[in-house]
């Protein structure tokens, strides 16, 4: 029966056409997403490569300064999350995308020029705004296009893309401050910069001449117009049309909704489960090991093992969860374990700090908890389920609210717990990953339980329908009972 359900997912029935459709998408619109959205990680990383590469002594850096232009990319990020995801409604995607991209490659670049703290400060700030069209953005491209047995793998193909940006950042710093270091009289942390901006420019030009925005607004010349159709047909049509105005009304119906609230209280949690990856906590625990100097090369290459294993575990989970019929939720208990136990290795290592044992412990800890990475597509695209019979416009909202919310506590949560100056055991910070955790399961369960009733709900006004005859809404709803 397991072999039967296995040879079923991977042999999947397609209309005619849609195979090929299928492997059209998958290569123009990941290829693009999933380099927009390494340069964008690329960009993004490169602080925390350059500030152990450095550029902490060069500008002379003090206390949790670090800590606060994270912080002011995070308020950035935060303020555009939700009118960037708006903009896809006025703004072709296929303009929207590469344009942002092209401004924050020149702030990567500017940023080479920095003579101190707070000037990086301002300049990220205004990076996390442009840098905030990427992801909730994709999220909601992907879900315009692919089916729900098929949103998973994209999802977390997605989001792998980004993890490699910040895998293979630390071995480009590392490259760069061995071959470009003092090199036309700039160190190898401000190459860092520059190259990263130049990276990002082709692909920007990439996306502008190719990305085939939605469905409905689709010119794509490699897409036929049966094959438009087909990509129309094969994404449930909303509940209700789809408004072209952002109004009061449509605020209050967000902001009164179970799938505001649910999911966007979801990611609020589930954000600060990546905490020990996303404040790069096994570099500055080696910046200030108590017993071994690191050098430059090992600083920037031993933490590559964190987005690895995240990378591993994303497309684990995803894979898994589009086989088991979108349950998305696996993923929240999965990573309420991992959180506690990690947590615990550090506290418990912190006994012996000096020890090799303690050293090696703590180099688990940290590689095991990159698998919380796995939240990031498994969420988001259950969002993206959850909402598939809603208007596009809400879905993107919810979906932008999400990661609003998430850096929205992220812009002082790392300060509190996470804070450069408590390396290298950031004690406070375990037993606040110990209760996030925790919390996530909780939520998790009750989430699940809300969407369960959601869809019973669903099937029975279906039902209902058609007892009464009513022949113009047959299909319109219904779940379909094999996904593509």
């Amino acid at each position: 029966m397991a072999f039967s359900k296995i040879r079923e997912y991977f042999h999947a029935e397609y209309q005619p056409g849609e195979r090929k459709l299928v492997r059209k998408l998958d290569f123009f619109i990941l290829s693009f997403c999933c380099l927009m959205y390494f340069t964008n990680y690329l960009d993004r990383s490169n602080l925390n490569n350059a500030y152990v590469s450095g550029m902490k002594e060069d500008l002379n850096f003090q206390g949790n300064q670090l800590n606060i232009i994270n912080t002011c990319f995070t308020v950035g990020y935060v303020l555009g999350q939700i009118p960037s995801n708006l903009s896809l409604y006025y703004f072709k995607p296929r303009f929207f995308f590469p344009g942002m991209m092209l401004v924050w490659a020149g702030l990567t670049m500017v940023t080479a020029s920095a003579q101190s703290p707070q000037a990086i400060m301002a300049i990220r700030f205004f990076q996390g705004m442009v840098e905030a069209s990427t992801f909730v953005g994709t999220h909601y491209i992907l879900g315009s296009w692919y089916t729900e047995r098929e949103l998973g793998k994209r999802s977390g193909i997605f989001t792998a893309s980004g993890l490699a940006g910040t895998m293979i950042g630390g071995f480009i710093q590392a490259g760069i401050y061995k071959s470009l270091h003092n090199k036309s009289g700039l160190t190898g942390w401000r190459w860092l910069f520059i190259i990263d901006g130049l990276i990002t420019i082709p692909v920007a030009v990439y996306g502008l001449l190719l990305f085939p925005d939605t469905p409905a607004t689709t010119v794509a010349p490699y897409l036929s117009e049966a094959e438009r159709e087909l990509a129309r047909s094969r994404v449930p049509p909303p509940q209700v049309p789809e408004r072209g105005t952002f109004s009061l009304h449509f605020l209050r119906r967000v902001l009164t909704s179970w799938y505001w609230w649910g999911f966007v209280g979801l990611w609020c949690i589930a954000g600060e489960t990546e905490s020990f990856s996303s404040n790069a906590l096994l570099a500055l625990y080696m910046k200030a090991h108590p017993a071994v100097k690191y050098s430059v090369a090992q600083l920037n290459n031993y933490p590559t093992g964190v987005p690895a294993v995240g990378i591993a575990s994303t497309l684990f989970w995803a894979t898994l969860t589009d086989f088991l019929g979108g349950r998305r939720w696996l993923v929240g208990f999965f990573i309420g374990v991992t959180g506690v136990a990690t947590a615990a290795m550090v506290l418990a290592a912190e006994r012996d700090p000096a020890s090799p044992r303690s050293t090696a412990v703590v180099f688990a800890a940290y590689y095991w908890a990159g698998a919380v990475y796995a939240c990031q597509a498994t969420f988001f695209a259950w969002c993206n389920d959850a909402m598939r019979y809603e208007e596009p416009v809400f879905r993107g909202v919810v979906l932008a609210g999400m990661n609003l919310g998430n850096n929205a506590v992220n812009a002082w949560w790392s300060i509190i717990f996470y804070g450069a100056s408590m390396a290298p055991w950031f004690n406070r910070g375990m037993w606040a990953m110990i209760a996030c955790s925790i919390a996530l399961a909780v939520w998790t369960a009750g989430l699940m339980w809300k969407g369960r009733r959601e869809d019973q709900r669903r099937v029975a006004l279906e039902a209902e329908r058609f007892a009464a005859g009513d022949d113009d809404h047959k299909g319109a709803e219904q779940v379909p009972e094999d996904k593509v």
